[in-house]
Parts: structure tokens; C-alpha cells; sequence
């Protein structure tokens, strides 16, 4: 059994999206090709509300599907196919954004609004699929715990427990672990997925005499079977994320995430030509 070690690590930067949104931008266009199937990473930690309730009002999305997680917070939402509601703390909104979906997302005034929001590219035979939405509430996420271990199963399997979400078109591991000081955890893997984590709090190490690594940081493994992390004097909350690359080009302009650059320029013109919904049941 081959063990993974870290190929990069990767810091992310300080922006804003939406109208105005403080938040680090983990991965996004230019890391796309190494962490296929994911396109993009954001992670907000705030105890001020004025750097993200002003929110991310309607925008448009095809191609990809958007995995928003709340460790703490509130986030009200609502979308061209009718759903709205709140994403709460320890809850997470999987929307398969498929042939075109029109959203919003609009943070709530929190003690801290803390998490991530991840985009899964979905493959070019699914590009146009129709749009999904699905809610995952905190209590219907399973957990895994022993004295040393807490960990949330959003999607795929762990420790032979079926997580939250299967996934319809990519099929991801997204685990949200918890480990106690002085705890080793391993996690199995397939040998060829691309994997990485997102250090939330904390220090670890996430190879074999490796050096304490400090949250806030996305740690991009080689190929292997098995990734082992240590903890330190301190316990660490890091989300795992992996999945089988695609190996498909990206055409890629702003929410829209196509193969092709013909592809692409149809959407903005659908856009304009508000031709761009294929399922719709509201008027927004």
C-alpha cells in the first residue's frame, strides 16, 4: 500500500465575489487542470457580518454543480427551479446547476458564518443535464466517532457508512473530520483520484515525519492508496475532498463552465437572448 505525500500546497487569496463578499479563494481557474473534477474552492470565516451579508444575488450557472458547507452560519437561498430556504449550521446545498440555473445565495448576520463552497465540474455528457437541487440538512448527515475521531460523511463512504449524498454525475468523497491532539487517522483511497484537503483550524501533519501544517491551507496529494495524518499538541478540523479526474478540456467563463469555447459563447448569448433556462418554474 503506497502512502500519499503532499505534491502541493496551496494558500489561496483574499478577494470578493458576489456584491462584495470577503473570502479566500482557495483553488480556482489556474489549479483547474491538477485538481480535476474540481474547479473551484472558497472559504469565508467572518465574525463581522458587513464582510459578507451583502451576498451573492441572482447569477446564472450551467456546466458545473456548487457544494456550499456551514460548519456555523446562515445562509438564505433561492433559485430558478422554485426551491428556497436556509442553508444552517452543519448543513450543506448540492446544486447540480446542469443545462442552466439562475440563483442566490444571502448570507444571514451570524456570531461567525464559517465554510466552504466547493465547484464540482460535472463531464461533458452531462453538461446540459437537468437542474438539480439538493438540501442537506445537518441531521442527515452521518457522523463517525470514536475517542479520537469525528467524522461528518457529506458524500461518498467512510468507514462503511454511505454519506449524505451519493452524487449523480461525479461521484466525490467530501468528509468534514475532526481529530483530537496526539490522534494518527488514515483514510484509504483510490490509488488514481485526485485528492485533497482544506485545513479549517488547527495543525497537522499530513505525511510520515511531515512538519505541522496550519489552517488555511489546501494540501494537493500524489497518487497512492492511503493518506496518514498526525496531530500535534492542538487539534485540527481539515475537509477532505476526492474524486476520479475527468481529463476533459474546460472552457471556462465566469459561472459557466463548458468544453468548448463555442459552447461557452452559446450560453452568454442564451443569456442575453433569455433563452438561457431550460427548466424554469418560477419567474424571477
Amino acid at each position: 500500500m503506497k502512502k500519499r505525500t503532499i505534491k502541493k500546497i496551496v494558500t489561496g487569496r483574499r478577494t470578493e465575489d458576489g456584491a462584495g463578499v470577503k473570502l479566500v479563494r482557495v483553488i480556482s481557474r489556474r489549479d483547474a487542470k491538477e485538481f480535476d473534477p474540481f474547479l473551484m474552492l472558497d472559504a469565508f470565516d467572518s465574525v463581522d457580518p458587513a464582510d459578507y451579508t451583502k451576498g451573492f444575488p441572482w447569477h446564472p450557472h450551467r456546466g458545473i454543480e456548487t457544494i456550499t458547507y456551514l460548519v456555523e452560519g446562515e445562509i438564505a437561498h433561492g433559485d430558478s427551479l422554485g426551491n428556497k430556504g436556509s442553508i444552517l449550521s452543519g448543513g450543506c446545498q448540492w446544486m447540480t446547476a446542469g443545462s442552466g440555473i439562475i440563483h442566490q445565495e444571502m448570507p444571514k448576520a451570524s456570531p461567525r458564518m464559517l465554510g466552504l463552497q466547493l465547484w464540482l465540474n460535472l463531464p461533458a455528457k452531462d453538461k446540459m443535464t437537468e437542474p438539480k437541487y439538493n438540501d442537506l440538512v445537518q441531521s442527515a448527515i452521518p457522523v463517525a466517532c470514536d475517542a479520537q475521531s469525528k467524522v461528518h460523511i457529506i458524500a461518498g463512504t467512510y468507514a462503511d457508512q454511505q454519506g449524505a449524498f451519493a452524487g449523480q454525475h461525479i461521484k466525490p468523497l467530501l468528509l468534514d473530520v475532526e481529530l483530537q491532539p496526539k490522534t494518527t487517522w488514515s483514510l484509504p483511497v483510490p490509488h488514481n483520484d485526485t485528492v485533497f484537503f482544506y485545513i479549517l483550524s488547527g495543525a497537522a501533519s499530513f505525511e510520515e515525519d511531515g512538519e505541522l501544517l496550519e489552517a488555511r491551507q489546501a494540501l494537493l496529494f500524489t497518487a497512492g492508496d492511503q493518506i496518514e495524518v498526525t496531530t500535534g499538541e492542538q487539534a485540527v478540523r481539515f475537509f477532505v475532498m476526492a474524486a476520479s479526474p475527468l481529463r476533459e478540456p474546460i472552457a471556462w467563463g465566469g459561472p459557466i463552465v463548458m468544453n468548448t469555447d463555442e459552447e461557452l459563447e452559446l450560453a452568454f448569448k442564451e443569456l442575453q437572448d433569455n433563452t438561457f433556462i431550460k427548466h424554469k418554474n418560477i419567474v424571477l
